[in-house]
C-alpha cells in the first residue's frame, strides 16, 4: 500500500512538471506575441503622431479619430471583434459574390493585431507629446541647412524624442505585456491558456496561476531594469532640476 502511494506521488510530481514545462513554452509564446505587438504598435504609434502633427486636417481628424475610438472601447471587445467579427464579415462578403473561400484568421496574427492597433493609439500620444517637447527652431534650423524631412526626423528629432518618450514608452509597454493574457480567449497557447487548462487538469488553480503570475513580473522587471538603464543612457548630459 505505502509502494503503491509513492508510486502514485511520483507520477503526480512528474505531472505536474510536465505542466509547469509546458507553461514555460507558452511563455516563449507570449514573448513573441508582446514584442510583435510591441513593432506593430510602434509603428502606428509614429504614424499616428506624425499625422496629429502634420497640420493637414484629414490627416489630423483621421489619427484623432483613431486614438479616441480606440481608447474608449476595451481590449477584450476588440479582440473578440477582430478575431469573430473580421472573419464574419470578410467570409460574408466572399459568400455574396459567390466564391467558396472562407478566411480562418490565424489567432497569434489576430492577437498581435489587435494588441499592436491598441496600443498604437497610445504609442501615438506618447510620441506625439515627445516631439511636442523638442524646440521646433531645431527643426526649422534643419530645414535652413538643407536636411529633408526624413532626415531631419531621423537626425535631430528621432535621438531628442526618445528621450522624452521613454517613460510613457515604458508605461505602455509593461501594460502591453500583461494584456497579452487576452489572446487566451481566443485559443492562442500563452502561458495563461496552458496555466488554466493545467489548473483544470490537476484541480490545483492556484500554484499554476501563481506560476504564471511569476512569470510575467519576471518579464516586467527586465523590462523596466532594461529600459530605466536605456532612459539613463539618453538622459546623459540633462540637468535635472531641484524643486
Amino acid at each position: 500500500m505505502i509502494r503503491q502511494r509513492v508510486c502514485c506521488l511520483g507520477f503526480f510530481e512528474l505531472l505536474m512538471s510536465d505542466y509547469y514545462f509546458s507553461i514555460l513554452q507558452g511563455a516563449v509564446l507570449t514573448i513573441a506575441v508582446s514584442l510583435a505587438s510591441l513593432l506593430v504598435s510602434t509603428v502606428l504609434g509614429l504614424l499616428g503622431a506624425t499625422a496629429k502633427l502634420s497640420g493637414k486636417r484629414p490627416l489630423v481628424w483621421i489619427s484623432t479619430l483613431y486614438t479616441t475610438v480606440v481608447r474608449g472601447i476595451p481590449e477584450l471587445v476588440l479582440m473578440l471583434l477582430v478575431f469573430y467579427g473580421a472573419a464574419i464579415g470578410i467570409n460574408t462578403f466572399f459568400e455574396s459574390i459567390g466564391s467558396d473561400y472562407v478566411l480562418d484568421i490565424n489567432p497569434f496574427v489576430a492577437g498581435v493585431a489587435t494588441l499592436g492597433f491598441i496600443y498604437g493609439a497610445y504609442m501615438t500620444e506618447t510620441f506625439r507629446a515627445a516631439i511636442m517637447s523638442i524646440p521646433r527652431g531645431q527643426m526649422e534650423a534643419a530645414w535652413a541647412f538643407g536636411m529633408g524631412p526624413v532626415q531631419t526626423f531621423l537626425r535631430i528629432t528621432l535621438p531628442q524624442m526618445v528621450r522624452y518618450a521613454l517613460p510613457g514608452y515604458t508605461n505602455n509597454w509593461l501594460v502591453l505585456i500583461k494584456a497579452t493574457a487576452l489572446v487566451s480567449l481566443i485559443g492562442l497557447h500563452d502561458m495563461t491558456y496552458l496555466a488554466k487548462q493545467a489548473s483544470a487538469a490537476t484541480r490545483e488553480p492556484f500554484i499554476f496561476l501563481l506560476f504564471a503570475a511569476a512569470l510575467y513580473l519576471v518579464f516586467t522587471s527586465v523590462s523596466l531594469w532594461f529600459l530605466k538603464r536605456l532612459n539613463a543612457r539618453y538622459s546623459l548630459g540633462t540637468e535635472k532640476v531641484q524643486l
